[in-house]
C-alpha cells in the first residue's frame, strides 16, 4: 500500500482504473488537517479503526478539497475521515473549541454510496461494544461506528438495465401512489420472500399495475437511522419515514435482502416494465444531524459553516421543525445536492424527484469569511499549515490555531434566510441538462412560515407542487362545513386555476411580491392534488375521527397537525352503528372520487384504496408497527368495496382523457350545473351540491356530480339530443352496486337489472343522490333514438 497526491474530482471516494488506486476527495474549508480512516470489517465490527493516514496540506489539498489516492488497498475495507478544523468552527455541541477534541469523531463521507454500520436488518440495534472506551468509536447501539464501503473495480458483468429507459409519460397523465419501501410488504400478510425490502416491492408491483397506479413516489430511501429515537422503551420508537438523511446518495441498505445499490435498480427496472415511473421523496432540507447539540456524524464536522444554515454564535437555523437547515444556496451546497440528483438518474434510472419542504431551497444562505490563517490565504498559508501540522505529528509544540471564521449577515446578497425571488439552486436544478426530462414536485412551503404554493420558482413550467388548497377545499366541501365551499372546490376540481393560471390574490405576501414573477400561466399538471398524505389522517382515519390520537407517539399528543378538516360521522372511531358506518363508507368514496377525478395530478396514498386505519393516529413517523403496514388480507378482501371502487375511478380517468387535460377548459368546454336544470350551482353560504359534464370529441361525455347536504337531491342532467346519461358509479349504492360494471363482484345479468330498474330515472333526464354522496354518469347513444 503506498500514496500518491490524488485528483481534487470527483468528490467521494473513486476507482482509478489505469493506476489501481483508489481516490479520495472530500470538501472542508474549515480543516486544518485532515486524515483517512480505514477499517476492516473485523475492526468495525468492534468499534475500531485499522489505519489513519494523514494527508499533506500541501499536496493532498487544492484549493478547499482534501484529495489522496491510496494504491493496494484491500477492498473490503470500510472508511471515513477525520479533521481537525480551524479554530472555533462549531463541529462540536460545547462550540468546537480547540480543547474539544476536534478528532473525536469519525467523520462519513457525504458522498458515500454504500454505508455500514453493523447492522443489517431494519430496527437491529448496533454491535453490543464498550461505548466510550478508548479507540472504540461510535456514541452506542444505536449510534455505532459508520462508514462507507470502497468503490470496487468496474465489475466482470455490470447490472444489465436490459435497455431500460426513462418512460417520460406525460406529467398530467400520471397517477401518483405515495408509499413506504418497508411498509408495503412488512406485514405478514405479504405473503414475499423479503418482507420490507425493496425485493419485496417489486414481487407486489402487479398490485399496483392493476390498480392503475403509473407512478410511485418513494418516502425517503436515501441511508438513514431508524434508530434515532429508539430508547428501549415500549413500544419501541423509530424513525420509520425516514426524513433524516445521512447519506444522500447511498440507497437504504436495511431495505435490501442483499446488495441495496442492486436491489434498487431491480426494483426501478421492474417498475418501468410495467408502466410505472419512480420518483423519490428527497430531504435536502435537514440531515440527521440535529440541532447545534446534535450528533457529529459527517457534514458537521467536515465543515459546519459551508453545510448547514447558521446563526453568529453557531446556533441552528430550524426552518425543518427538525433542528438544523441545510444551506441549500451556499455554491458548494448546491454543487453537493445536484450531484446528488445526477447520481439517482445516471446510476440508478428514476424518475423524478418529490422535494420535502422544497422552499428552504429557496432561502438565502448564511456565508462566513475565513481570517487569514483559516484556509484561503495562498501558498505561505499552506506552509504555515504543513509546519504547525508536521508539529503536530511529531509531537513538538504547536502555536496557538487560528481564530474560526466570521458570520457575514448578507453575505451572499440576502440576510440569511431570506427568501430569494431567484435562488441559484431551483435554477441549476431547473436548467441542469442530466435532470431535463425528470418530474420535478416541490413541497411548496416550510417550517417557518413561507408558503409558496402557485409561485414556486418553476422556470417555465419545470416544477409541480403538492396542492394543500386542493385538500383543504375537498375536506370542506364534502363534509358540508358552514360557510360558502362550494367556489373552492369546484377550483380544485379544474386544478386550481386561482393559484396556478391567474395572478396572486390579495392577503397573498409571497405571490405579489418577490414570488408575483412565477405566479400564473402554468398549467393544470403543476397541480399534484391530495387528500391525504403520509403525515396525517388516513382516508379511513379522515371520516373517522374528530380529533387526533398520537398518544403512542410518546410526545403527549403534542404533535400531529390539529387543524384537519375531518368528520367522524356520528361517533369516535371504530363503530358498530350501521348508519355511521354506511355514511362513513359513503364519504370515503366521495374523497376519493374528488381526487380521482380532478384535473392535475392525483396522489393516492398506500393503503388509502382499502381503508387502511392507523386509529386516528395522525402522525405515525415512528411507528414500525401495522399502524404503517399494508394490509395484504384486508386489501384483497375488499371488505367494504372501497378497492373496487378506486379501481373503476382509475380506469374511468384513463379512458377519458377529459379527467386529465393538459390545457385549462374553458367557455363551452366545461359547464357547471345546479339540482335544478339550466342553474349553476349555488356558490353562497348555502351551496352544498356542485356538478359538472365535460363534452369529449366523439359526442360522449361525462356529468360528475357531489352532493355535500344533509338531504337527498334528484339532480336535473343536462339534456342531450340522442344520447342518455348511464350511471357508471354512485357512492350513494351500497357495493357492489356503488360499481355498475360487470366483474366478480357483480354478474352482467345484476348490472342489467339495476339499468333497468333505474331506466324510468333516466328517461326523465334526472339522477337520485343520496345525502354525502357522489355520482358519475357517461353519455352513451340512447338506444331508443338509434333503434
Amino acid at each position: 500500500m503506498h500514496t500518491e497526491a490524488g485528483f481534487p474530482l470527483p468528490l467521494g471516494a473513486s476507482w482509478n482504473e489505469a493506476t489501481g488506486a483508489v481516490n479520495f476527495a472530500v470538501y472542508s474549508s474549515s480543516a486544518t488537517s485532515m486524515f483517512l480512516c480505514l477499517s476492516t470489517p473485523a475492526d468495525h465490527a468492534l468499534g475500531r479503526l485499522t489505519r489513519e493516514i494523514a494527508f499533506d496540506p500541501i499536496v493532498n489539498r487544492t484549493g478547499d478539497t482534501w484529495h489522496l489516492a491510496v494504491v493496494g488497498l484491500d477492498s473490503n475495507l470500510l472508511y471515513g475521515f477525520k479533521v481537525e478544523p480551524c479554530g472555533t468552527s462549531f463541529s462540536e455541541p460545547d462550540g468546537g473549541t480547540a480543547g474539544a477534541k476536534p478528532r473525536s469523531h469519525v467523520l462519513l463521507d457525504p458522498h458515500a454510496r454504500t454505508v455500514v454500520n453493523g447492522r443489517t436488518r431494519f430496527g437491529q440495534l448496533g454491535p453490543d461494544i464498550e461505548y466510550g472506551s478508548p479507540g472504540v468509536y461510535g456514541t452506542g447501539p444505536t449510534w455505532p461506528l459508520t462508514l462507507a464501503t470502497l468503490p470496487h473495480a468496474a465489475p466482470a458483468e455490470p447490472f444489465d438495465w436490459e435497455g431500460d429507459r426513462p418512460l417520460g409519460r406525460p406529467m398530467e397523465d400520471l397517477v401518483i401512489y405515495e408509499m413506504h419501501v418497508r411498509g408495503f410488504t412488512a406485514h405478514t400478510s405479504s405473503g414475499v420472500g423479503a418482507p420490507g425490502t425493496y425485493s419485496g416491492v417489486i414481487e407486489k408491483l402487479d398490485y399496483l399495475q392493476d390498480l392503475g397506479i403509473s407512478a410511485v413516489e418513494l418516502l425517503p430511501i436515501h441511508e438513514f437511522n431508524e434508530l434515532e429515537y429508539y430508547d428501549g422503551g415500549s413500544p419501541a420508537r423509530y424513525n420509520f419515514w425516514g426524513y433524516s438523511t445521512l447519506a444522500f446518495q447511498a440507497p437504504m441498505a436495511r431495505y435490501a435482502a442483499s446488495d441495496a445499490a442492486t436491489e434498487f435498480k431491480q426494483l426501478v427496472k421492474a417498475c418501468h416494465q410495467r408502466g410505472i415511473e419512480v420518483i423519490l421523496d428527497v430531504v435536502f432540507n435537514h440531515t440527521a444531524e440535529g440541532s447545534e447539540a446534535g450528533p457529529t456524524l459527517s457534514f458537521r464536522g467536515l465543515d459546519n459553516t459551508t453545510y448547514y444554515m447558521l446563526a453568529p454564535g453557531g446556533q441552528c437555523y430550524n426552518y425543518s421543525g427538525c433542528g438544523n437547515t441545510l444551506n441549500c444556496n451556499h455554491p458548494v451546497v448546491s454543487a453537493f445536492i445536484l450531484d446528488c440528483l445526477r447520481t439517482w438518474v445516471l446510476d440508478f434510472h428514476v424518475d423524478g424527484f418529490r422535494f420535502d419542504l422544497g422552499s428552504i431551497l429557496t432561502r438565502a444562505p448564511s456565508m462566513w469569511i475565513r481570517p487569514k490563517g483559516c484556509g484561503g490565504g495562498g501558498k505561505h498559508e499552506d506552509a504555515a499549515r504543513g509546519e504547525a501540522a508536521g508539529a503536530r505529528m511529531s509531537g513538538a509544540t504547536s502555536p496557538p490555531p487560528p481564530q474560526g471564521p466570521r458570520h457575514m449577515d448578507a453575505g451572499a446578497g440576502s440576510a440569511t434566510g431570506t427568501p430569494l425571488s431567484d435562488p441559484g439552486l431551483i435554477e441549476a436544478i431547473s436548467t441542469d441538462p442530466v435532470l431535463a426530462r425528470t418530474k420535478l414536485i416541490a413541497e411548496a412551503w416550510d417550517c417557518g412560515g413561507l408558503v409558496q404554493v402557485g409561485a414556486f420558482p418553476h422556470h417555465a413550467g419545470r416544477w409541480s407542487e403538492w396542492n394543500g388548497r386542493f385538500r383543504d377545499a375537498a375536506r370542506a366541501f364534502l363534509k358540508g362545513s358552514p360557510g360558502a365551499h362550494a367556489g373552492a372546490f369546484a377550483a380544485a376540481l379544474c386544478a386550481s386555476p386561482d393559484v396556478f393560471l391567474h395572478a396572486a390574490p390579495e392577503g397573498d405576501w409571497w405571490g405579489r411580491g418577490l414570488g408575483a414573477a412565477w405566479r400564473g400561466g402554468r398549467g393544470p399538471a403543476a397541480s399534484v392534488n391530495l387528500v391525504t398524505a403520509h403525515d396525517g389522517f388516513s382516508l379511513a382515519d379522515l371520516v373517522a375521527y374528530n380529533e387526533k390520537h398520537n398518544e403512542a407517539n410518546g410526545e403527549g399528543g403534542r404533535d400531529g397537525e390539529t387543524h384537519n378538516l375531518s368528520w367522524n360521522c356520528g361517533e369516535e372511531g371504530p363503530t358498530r352503528d350501521p348508519g355511521v358506518a354506511g355514511l362513513r363508507a359513503r364519504q370515503a368514496r366521495n374523497h376519493a372520487a374528488a381526487l380521482l377525478l380532478a384535473q392535475g395530478v392525483p396522489m393516492l396514498v398506500q393503503g388509502d384504496e382499502y381503508g387502511h386505519s392507523k386509529g386516528g393516529n395522525n402522525n405515525t413517523y415512528c411507528h414500525d408497527s401495522p399502524l404503517n403496514w399494508l394490509d395484504w388480507r384486508a386489501a384483497s378482501a375488499d371488505e367494504g368495496g372501497l378497492a373496487r371502487f378506486v379501481r373503476a375511478l382509475l380506469a374511468l380517468r384513463a379512458a377519458h382523457p377529459a379527467l386529465r387535460e393538459k390545457g385549462w377548459r374553458g367557455g363551452g368546454d366545461l359547464v357547471w350545473h345546479g339540482p335544478v336544470a339550466g342553474e349553476e350551482p349555488g356558490w353562497g353560504e348555502d351551496g352544498r351540491f356542485v356538478a359538472f359534464s365535460l363534452p369529449e370529441s366523439d359526442g360522449g361525455g361525462l356529468y360528475v356530480a357531489f352532493n355535500a347536504g344533509h338531504g337527498a337531491v334528484t339532480a336535473a342532467l343536462p339534456a342531450r339530443a340522442g344520447r342518455v346519461w348511464e350511471v357508471a358509479l354512485d357512492s350513494g349504492r351500497a357495493p357492489p352496486f356503488d360499481v355498475l360494471t360487470a366483474d366478480s363482484a357483480l354478474s352482467a345479468d345484476q348490472v342489467h337489472a339495476v339499468r333497468a330498474a333505474g331506466e324510468p330515472w333516466r328517461r326523465a333526464g334526472v339522477l337520485p343522490m343520496l345525502p354525502y354522496s357522489c355520482a358519475v354518469c357517461v353519455s352513451v347513444p340512447d338506444p331508443l333514438t338509434s333503434a
